[in-house]
């Protein structure tokens, strides 16, 4: 794989998110690829099925990417999200930077970093701002992400 099938892979990643393509995002990825986020850590399948949940409960979700950058097996991207915490109704504007790492034409690995105080002060108003740093918040979030995508059956 070279850099340009490397950006091109990331760059339809990204156009794929922006069209909350789930499907396309999920056809990315290695089968044996792993992901990891504040929130999710996931391998296989299953980081399709969190994508196509996000694309498709994300109903005003818009998406952003730039600075994208391919090495000789890597890559990275720094992305934001704008869009509505669907279990509080508040608006969220995350920033992340993405990290890549590719096998057999795929990404094989890949790592976002985000603020999660940030983001739950957000997301969770009142609660993030005085616990988002908190050990038992980030746990309740990640359960509650995950049986919501053990729930989603997209």
């Amino acid at each position: 794989m070279n850099t340009d099938t490397r950006r091109t892979l990331i760059e339809r990643f990204f156009a794929a998110f922006r069209h909350r393509d789930g499907a396309t995002m999920a056809a990315c990825y290695h089968p044996d690829a792993s992901f990891r986020d504040p929130v999710f850590s996931l391998c296989g399948e299953y980081i399709g099925k969190m994508w196509r949940m996000l694309c498709a409960r994300g109903v005003d979700l818009r998406i952003e990417f730039a600075n994208v950058d391919v090495g000789a097996s890597n890559g990275a991207a720094d992305w934001q999200a704008w869009y509505t915490f669907k279990s509080t109704g508040r608006a969220v504007h995350n920033v992340v930077h993405a990290e890549f790492r590719f096998a057999d034409d795929l990404i094989v690995e890949h790592v976002d970093a985000f603020d999660f105080w940030r983001w739950s002060r957000q997301a969770l108003g009142p609660a993030g701002w005085l616990l988002g740093w908190s050990s038992p918040l980030r746990a309740k979030v990640r359960r509650e992400a995950a049986q919501a995508l053990d729930r989603f059956s997209g």
